[in-house]
């Protein structure tokens, strides 16, 4: 059975199977309500021991998104033509899981902006070089200014698709990669 829109058996099916990252944005303005809901959605995200260790900042404006596609060798372009990016940062004092924690906000938020219609890629900074070789979390600190105990997992870009893709079909699943009992 091939999966179809709309027939499936719920939203979050929708959601998982539809879902693409998107990076390249119209530059059409979002909302300060549909910013908020995607943000608190990340808020929302499940953690280790409940620590919430991830913290989210909010940019809109387009100079420090321009800045921001600088922090990473080759693949932040898409942040110059966001309409908004949320740098995601982890409190390595308050949970050693904030790198999980990151990652589950990153995730939620990307679902929520695929909920609301808008299109959203995740930017792996952690670990990551500038062009120039400078740590990706030394360049994003010095733009966003957190404190030393933070580090940057992520940057979510978020803007109005300007490009369409297709969804994921179950039956193409590699299935292979999931076992059962053992290995």
């Amino acid at each position: 059975m091939s999966y179809t829109k709309n027939k499936d058996t719920g939203t979050f099916s929708d959601l998982v199977l539809n879902r693409r990252s998107i990076r390249r944005y119209t530059g059409e303005i979002i909302s300060e309500k549909k910013l908020n809901q995607i943000v608190d959605a990340g808020l929302l995200a499940p953690s280790s021991r409940d620590r919430k260790s991830a913290e989210m900042i909010l940019v809109t404006d387009p100079e420090m998104l321009g800045r921001l596609s600088e922090v990473k060798a080759g693949t932040a372009s898409m942040l110059t033509e966001a309409a908004a990016a949320v740098v995601v940062i982890g409190d390595r004092e308050k949970s050693d899981m904030w790198i999980e924690d990151c990652a589950a906000a990153m995730i939620q938020m990307h679902l929520q902006a695929f909920a609301l219609g808008i299109g959203s890629c995740w930017v792996q900074c952690r670990g990551r070089k500038t062009a120039d070789g400078r740590d990706s979390d030394e360049a994003v600190r010095e733009l966003m200014h957190y404190p030393d105990r933070f580090s940057v997992e992520a940057i979510l870009s978020i803007g109005m698709p300007d490009e369409k893709k297709s969804g994921y079909y179950l039956e193409t699943l590699d299935r292979s990669r999931a076992h059962k009992e053992i290995f």
